[in-house]
């Protein structure tokens, strides 16, 4: 491994040298939960998205323009409820496992994520992320240019194909949470959970239970208001909430100065900090996306609540220019698909393009 000490100059924009191991000891001064304000947010936050939800039903004998309009507020109150869940996978909203997860299963039928899965998929995300060698369940699929001209034409085009912003976020992110999440078979299972192996009957009981509990739910819901009106209000809040949570856990990562390296030269540190963005979003969508922006802290110790993230960075400011990326940066990231192990940047296809090709 590297040392933790290391300059990161060209993240922070300037000439002082930030030592990741006191910044990682700084972040764990602020993990466990505020069993209150953690209450609070989830009271507060269901009830709001339970009469968002009651008056898009109410609209509905209107207007559906209406219903169109509360679509968006719906959904990011849904967002927000999916990064209570998260939180939850990472043992950070309450300090007791079991009110983590009861809470975590119970959200995930709002969410339709099976919570068990999602939950030791996503926390192998964190202990992989940034190692070129470990690329795996959890992240965008990410190649090297050197892998990728190593492709046959067929398999570049189907590389070219998935990384298409509208295949990967407007078409994929809905298709994999509504449909794709409903099937153990389509989920990998290489993965470990306290240095055992997780069984292939454990991710059939998280998915197959979920989707016990939203037929009964939803089922429930259809039989008093019918199933129609559901569909009207549900599917595109769904759908919503899938395209903004697809774009945010995209530009998470998919930044041209972000962290990859080989697992010889790969640390758990400097890819929480250094592979991970902090997306500079207004307070009021901070609010609705639970502070996520945050993520290079939150990759640098998920313990920390999402109430405490913002905390966290206002204590240490030079947190707040490691990555920073506005609404206008983030767009440019669409273009960057391969990691250039050379330049240690993600680039375009064009990068590697002769002049002159299509």
């Amino acid at each position: 491994m590297q040392p933790l000490d290391f300059d990161v100059t060209n993240a922070v924009g300037n000439d002082s040298a930030i030592q990741v191991k006191e910044i990682a000891e700084h972040c764990k001064t602020y993990k466990g939960s505020d069993a209150k304000r953690s209450i609070f947010q989830l009271a507060t936050t269901l009830a709001l998205f339970i009469g968002t939800c009651g008056l898009m039903l109410y609209s509905l004998n209107i207007s559906y323009w209406i219903t169109a309009l509360l679509v968006l507020p719906a959904a990011g109150l849904l967002i927000r409820i999916f990064i209570f869940q998260h939180d939850c996978g990472h043992g950070s909203f309450f300090n007791s496992k079991a009110a983590n997860d009861w809470t975590g299963r119970l959200l995930g039928v709002l969410t339709v994520t099976p919570y068990d899965f999602w939950r030791r998929a996503h926390n192998k995300h964190h202990a992989t992320s940034g190692d070129l060698d470990r690329r795996s369940i959890g992240g965008i699929d990410t190649i090297t240019v050197r892998e990728y001209q190593a492709l046959s034409k067929p398999h570049q085009l189907a590389y070219r194909i998935y990384r298409n912003p509208f295949v990967l976020l407007i078409l994929g992110t809905p298709f994999y949470v509504m449909i794709l999440q409903r099937f153990p078979f389509n989920q990998a299972t290489n993965f470990y959970e306290n240095y055992q192996t997780v069984s292939v009957s454990s991710i059939w009981k998280s998915i197959m239970l979920t989707n016990a509990a939203i037929v009964v739910c939803y089922g429930s819901v259809a039989f008093f208001v019918g199933l129609g009106p559901l569909l009207a209000i549900y599917l595109p809040t769904l759908m919503v909430t899938a395209w903004i949570g697809g774009w945010l856990f995209y530009i998470q990562h998919q930044f041209e100065d972000t962290y990859w390296e080989e697992n010889k030269n790969w640390n758990i540190q400097e890819a929480a900090l250094l592979g991970s963005s902090y997306y500079a979003l207004p307070k009021i969508v901070q609010w609705f996306t639970g502070n996520i922006g945050l993520h290079h802290i939150h990759h640098l110790c998920s313990r920390i609540p999402n109430y405490k993230l913002q905390e966290c960075m206002d204590a240490r400011p030079e947190l707040e220019s490691i990555n920073k990326l506005t609404f206008l940066d983030s767009l440019k990231c669409v273009s960057f698909k391969l990691w250039d192990e050379q330049k240690g940047k993600l680039v375009s296809f064009r990068h590697i393009e002769p002049k002159g090709a299509l």
